[in-house]
């Protein structure tokens, strides 16, 4: 009798949890309460923004018999440029030293002389502007250049607008489905970002890079000389997004 009464008191409570797990619908930790359909759905948005700033580096190399007088010679280079493109409407604060270096030639034509070098970072806040500050610099005896890099301001305004095309293209991706299937969206479940790219730009979660283009200092040089115009064309932000749909008969 002990031991029948211990396996009653053993097999009373599992009979219990039995019943009530029985009777309670199984969590979804997406949210999704029992009478709904859980839809996924993956869209891409874009939007395309004409960049307003543009960036350049600009730079003297110059070459002397020693050291001081290669850095003297150098620094009136710098200055010289640094005079041309205020002179073409860029401020101080827009011009920033990139790089500054002095060494001794030990190899070629210019074997034990000394090269001095300073590079300088400019911002053209006006695009309209960036083919005058090119050609400047140019003019000004600029032997080092790069770019320019077309920018944005404010490139989240941007990479923002294709968020939200992303979103209305997955909304009406989910409506197409729901009315096939005869039902209707109850509410959203989650958003995730999907990231993407916006030019050679990449915004986080971007699924793969993309290859960004790079301009050889020939063309550039080319481009100054030849017009000194700057086509800013368009920037491409591109995003994409997955959102989780609750769907209800209709």
């Amino acid at each position: 009798m002990e031991g029948f009464f211990v396996n009653k008191q053993i097999l009373i409570p599992l009979c219990v949890l039995s019943l009530t797990a029985c009777g309670d619908p199984p969590y979804d930790p997406r949210g999704v309460d029992s009478d709904e359909t859980l839809l996924s759905v993956s869209a891409t948005g874009e939007a395309e923004t004409r960049p307003d700033e543009a960036r350049f580096q600009a730079g003297v190399e110059s070459f002397a018999r020693d050291a001081k007088a290669a850095t003297g010679a150098n620094a009136e280079a710098v200055q010289k440029l640094v005079t041309a493109l205020k002179s073409a409407g860029v401020p101080e604060k827009d011009i920033q030293t990139r790089a500054v270096g002095i060494r001794r030639i030990d190899w070629g034509p210019k074997k034990g002389q000394y090269q001095a070098n300073n590079i300088v970072t400019v911002v053209v806040r006006d695009i309209d502007r960036a083919g005058d500050a090119v050609t400047a610099a140019s003019e000004a005896g600029a032997n080092i250049m790069s770019g320019p890099d077309l920018r944005m301001s404010n490139p989240e305004a941007a990479a923002n607008t294709a968020y939200g095309n992303a979103f209305k293209a997955a909304r009406a991706r989910a409506e197409a489905y729901a009315a096939a299937a005869n039902m209707e969206i109850s509410r959203v479940l989650t958003i995730r970002d999907g990231g993407g790219s916006q030019g050679g730009r990449y915004l986080p979660g971007a699924p793969r890079p993309v290859s960004r283009a790079v301009y050889a200092d020939a063309v550039m040089h080319e481009a100054a000389e030849e017009s000194g115009t700057i086509m800013p064309g368009q920037t491409t932000s591109s995003v994409s997004v997955q959102v989780d749909f609750a769907l209800v008969p209709k």
